[in-house]
């Protein structure tokens, strides 16, 4: 899923609320620095309060079936509940796939292809209508198939289901919008029927984005929706929201807990600001006038190196890896990335240590030089194609390869960043200035966030006529496995017209027919052998250039109850937060 970077923080005024003990009142006292890594920091189950989350840019959408930015998948699950979630816990025990609207784990027909799925009993609403096994058909529909499908998110449904070439979407045909859509069967209001054209061991993961989130289709209005989604969880819409508005959730009254295991749902209401500069949201969160950054990444360099040598201050932080891996596409059809060379020119180039220290240094994350995050089974650290003495490039090789492409001297190409997030803006100065020195001009190009993945890097046409050779980008797995990681920035199926996250255009056939048959394939010890082969033939490719494995610095307010990092979402669980703020 797509991931940003925190950004860069002004000289800042350092402080911090006081209280302590376990029932909402604060922070304990014996907190410690990376506490929240194996456990609950100030565990509480005190309900009520206000948490109040913050980001600098505005949120990419609210539509759970628009989304492909890791903070809104979890944050969605507030109005929006899926068939499957992670179990909310700290440490490996929060990579569990759990049920949410699923009664229990999917029964799986011998061949692998049928999947079976019950719902749980008194599903509602938010106007206490009945949550029934179509809306989820329909949710999914219109997220994965026609011509008008949702653009933001993966598109796994259509790629997995046995479905026809027939079925051109719900809005089609909106007097009967799933007329022709087979490979999900709903023989009553509790039971989903998943059809699959091959074996996919990983499908329950699918399972758990937020497409399985149902929407009624009289209230569906395509990317509109996102004004009011209608909730299925212990929050609703207080108002309308349009991007930049902010947003406010009050409690639904129509959730039942009795039919939710995951959320306790401890704050009265749910705050978003959005457009924050990044500076603010830091100082805000150390002075206690904000719970959570909702970007999820941490802190900004500034306030990350003040805060991290501050004794009294470091206790509140948490420093996880946490899977995400920033690195820069090289696009093949923008000449003269076309040419393999050329792309390996980047890769010898790069001073890898200079993009780290924009990074932050060692708590910022560790140097990458292949494809796969350490956390990813199949990840080989020794993988290093391109090296070079302290990471800082070997120019002479750069030079001599520039040579082979017909590049002599150099060329000049644009580079694509997210405008927002001033660590990224960092990272591609370092990255500018350490091509330079292998005779490569880059001009870097900036774009608000929220548009980025979808509108700029992520539209194959806008990277063409705006030749962006290079965009530089941040990942993390969509679940915790090599195809989960890599399908949809590596494999040619997965190029879209809109929201593409394989921004290289990558759509090579031997690597292709990999993905195609690791899927296939029992053993989990043959998958990742081919994961890490697949990792091998991209970096000789060369269309994607490691940087680093992000590390991130949270910062738990003293007035944050039930901190902790969940792995599977990449940073605090939002679903097990309480706050003992009141405004």
């Amino acid at each position: 899923m797509a991931f940003v970077a925190a950004g860069a923080a002004a000289t800042l005024l350092l402080g911090a609320c006081s209280g302590g003990g376990d029932d909402g009142g604060g922070a304990a006292a014996d907190v410690e620095f990376n506490q929240g890594l194996t456990e609950k920091v100030n565990a509480s189950d005190a309900q009520g309060g206000t948490l109040r989350f913050a980001i600098s840019a505005n949120m990419e959408s609210t539509d759970p079936g628009n989304t492909y930015y890791g903070y809104i998948w979890n944050f969605s699950r507030f109005y929006a509940r899926t068939l499957y979630t992670y179990a909310t816990e700290p440490g490996e025990a929060g990579r569990e796939v759990v049920p949410d609207l699923a009664a229990e784990l999917p029964e799986v027909s011998d061949d692998g292809r049928t999947w079976t799925v019950k719902l749980r009993e008194g599903l509602k609403y938010e106007d206490g209508s009945p949550i029934v096994a179509e809306d989820i058909k329909y949710a999914i529909a219109r997220s994965n198939f026609g011509d008008q499908a949702l653009p933001n998110g993966p598109k796994y449904y259509q790629q997995l289901l046995d479905q026809s070439g027939d079925y051109e979407g719900p809005y089609a045909d909106p007097d009967d919008p799933l007329a022709g859509f087979d490979a999900i069967e709903t023989p009553d209001d509790t039971t989903l029927i998943f059809h699959l054209k091959e074996p996919f061991a990983d499908f329950t993961y699918v399972m758990v984005h937020p497409q399985s989130a149902p929407v009624p289709a009289e209230a569906d209005k395509g990317e509109q929706y996102q004004t009011r989604v209608v909730s299925s969880g212990p929050y609703k819409f207080e108002e309308d929201w349009n991007p930049g508005s902010g947003l406010s959730l009050v409690r639904n009254d129509q959730w039942d807990p009795e039919t939710d295991p995951i959320r306790k749902a401890l704050p009265d209401r749910i705050t978003v600001e959005e457009g924050v500069e990044q500076n603010e949201i830091d100082q805000r969160l150390v002075n206690g006038g904000l719970d959570v950054d909702l970007g999820g990444t941490g802190l900004g360099p500034a306030m990350k190196g003040q805060v991290v040598t501050d004794e009294a201050e470091k206790v509140n932080l948490d420093n996880p890896e946490n899977g995400a891996h920033y690195f820069l596409n090289l696009n093949v059809h923008v000449k003269p990335f076309d040419n393999q060379a050329c792309r390996q020119a980047v890769q010898y180039a790069i001073n890898r240590d200079a993009v780290q220290r924009a990074w932050g240094g060692d708590i910022g994350g560790t140097i990458a030089t292949q494809v796969l995050p350490p956390s990813i089974a199949g990840a080989d650290p020794e993988l290093d194609l391109y090296p070079s003495e302290n990471n800082q490039g070997d120019i002479a090789q750069a030079e001599a390869k520039l040579e082979e492409c017909g590049e002599e001297g150099g060329f000049s190409t644009n580079m694509g960043i997210r405008s927002d997030r001033p660590a990224e803006v960092a990272a591609a100065e370092a990255v500018q200035e350490s091509l330079a020195r292998a005779g490569i001009e880059v001009n870097i190009k900036q774009y608000p966030s929220d548009t980025f993945t979808n509108t700029q890097a992520g539209s194959p046409d806008f990277v063409h006529e705006n030749e962006l050779g290079i965009n530089l980008y941040g990942w993390m797995p969509d679940w915790s496995s090599g195809y989960g990681y890599m399908s949809q920035i590596l494999d040619g199926d997965a190029i879209k017209e809109a929201g593409n996250s394989n921004i290289s255009e990558l759509d090579d056939p031997e690597i292709n027919k990999l993905f195609d048959e690791v899927v296939t394939i029992e053993d989990e010890a043959e998958r990742v052998e081919i994961y890490a082969e697949i990792d091998r033939l991209v970096m000789e490719q060369a269309v994607l250039v490691p940087m680093v494995f992000h590390k991130s610095v949270l910062y738990r307010p003293d007035n944050l109850t039930n901190a902790f990092f969940n792995p599977s979402w990449k940073m605090y669980d939002y679903m097990a937060l309480g706050t003992t703020a009141t405004e």
